[in-house]
């Protein structure tokens, strides 16, 4: 079963190259499939072009779906990059 988890895009900029690198960052990290969906749209997370392709502005609501071995880990992850605004304002 996947774990999911509804974030916020936050900073200024939403979700531009340089923070869809941040996210591919993180998921690289461990070997659970995650998905991001926006409405109708999903996009593989270690794939800076699909995570593009949704479009996340700022205030843009998504949700993060982790499947595999280490999806607690992942989702925490991910849930610290979106508090921190991927390290933007």
């Amino acid at each position: 079963m996947a774990l999911s988890r509804e974030f916020t895009v936050s900073n200024r900029r939403g979700i531009h190259a340089r923070v869809a690198a941040k996210i591919v960052e993180v998921v690289e990290k461990f070997s659970s499939d995650v998905t991001l969906r926006k409405g109708d749209l999903q996009a593989n997370a270690r794939s800076i072009l699909d995570i593009l392709s949704l479009a996340c502005g700022c205030g843009t609501r998504i949700t993060v779906e982790a499947k595999g071995p280490d999806e607690v880990m992942v989702i925490a992850a991910l849930e610290e990059l979106f508090k921190k605004k991927f390290g933007e304002v």
